[in-house]
């Protein structure tokens, strides 16, 4: 069984902190990166097969290859090109194939990073949101605070009134700051009290969206590897049966070759391009004199 989850994983003691939540983004951020990295390699192999693909039917259609031969070899090889012109456009076609995975990568990157901006959003308001209650909670427990030694101070003051027998317009206004300061200070604390109740209101708000978005991007992080997975795998696969198209391909030009018979060919050229069974007689010996005594004239 699996021992870790995201919403487990990632929080902090700090109610103000959204490192467990960066931390969770920048992993899927950096996820859909390579994504995109897998996606520009599909597409760049893909040129590269189209390239070689182009050239190797150029190259059957510029460049002869045994022009002049004859016969069972010359079938051979006009089969050996057309197989090469086929190899060339199995390149072109899957370079094809590899494009339309890359589009599916990308719009499968595509989806997840729309589905995540809703979920980005979310968690956005609500870390505003918290950060701003905190900061209200924090300004009214020092106005709390304040207000408490205001009050203190104030009671203070009367009791050194009661002992130094003041008149009674300093009495007065002593006891009336007290009066006020116990109004402040009870202000002041409904508003602190009110203010933690509202913070804590925005903290289980906030941890049930984090515990959402955690699970969210648990879920889109399966998805992904998943996805990318089986993409490579696909692509390898891919790769393999491209091999054995090429293999069958050359296999044909083997069968034609086996079809090449040295014998035939040989017949083939001597039946049609003969010029005589007869050799050349031998030149015989012609001795000059005999030669000049046969054609001289008798003289009688």
């Amino acid at each position: 069984m699996r021992g870790a989850y995201f919403k487990e994983s990632f929080w902090t003691t700090d109610i103000t902190s959204t490192l467990g939540y960066d931390t969770l983004l920048q992993h899927m951020n950096d996820g859909r990166k390579n994504c995109k990295e897998f996606e520009d390699f599909l597409k760049e192999r893909a040129a590269i097969e189209e390239r070689y693909g182009k050239d190797l039917v150029n190259l059957t259609k510029k460049k002869s290859c045994g022009q002049t031969e004859i016969n069972t070899l010359k079938r051979a090889l006009d089969a050996f090109k057309q197989q090469i012109d086929n190899i060339g456009q199995c390149h072109i076609q899957l370079a094809q194939t590899l494009r339309e995975e890359a589009k599916r990568m990308e719009e499968f990157r595509e989806r997840q990073k729309a589905e995540r901006k809703k979920i980005e959003t979310i968690m956005d308001s609500i870390h505003k949101q918290r950060q701003l209650q905190y900061k209200r909670t924090v300004d009214s427990k020092k106005m709390y605070e304040q207000r408490c030694r205001e009050k203190d101070e104030a009671e203070m003051n009367v009791s050194r009134c009661n002992k130094n027998n003041m008149n009674q317009k300093q009495q007065d206004k002593i006891y009336a700051k007290l009066a006020h300061s116990k109004v402040t200070a009870e202000d002041a604390d409904k508003t602190y009290q009110q203010n933690i109740n509202q913070l804590d209101k925005v903290r289980e708000e906030w941890q049930k969206e984090h515990i959402m978005a955690c699970m969210f991007f648990e879920n889109q992080e399966w998805d992904r590897i998943n996805y990318y997975r089986n993409a490579v795998w696909t692509h390898v696969n891919q790769l393999s049966q491209q091999c054995v198209v090429v293999d069958g391909i050359c296999e044909e030009v083997r069968k034609t070759l086996e079809g090449c018979i040295i014998e035939k060919d040989i017949e083939h050229f001597t039946e049609g391009h003969k010029t005589g069974d007869k050799p050349p007689a031998p030149i015989p010996y012609e001795n000059f004199y005999n030669n000049v005594r046969s054609t001289t004239p008798v003289i009688r």
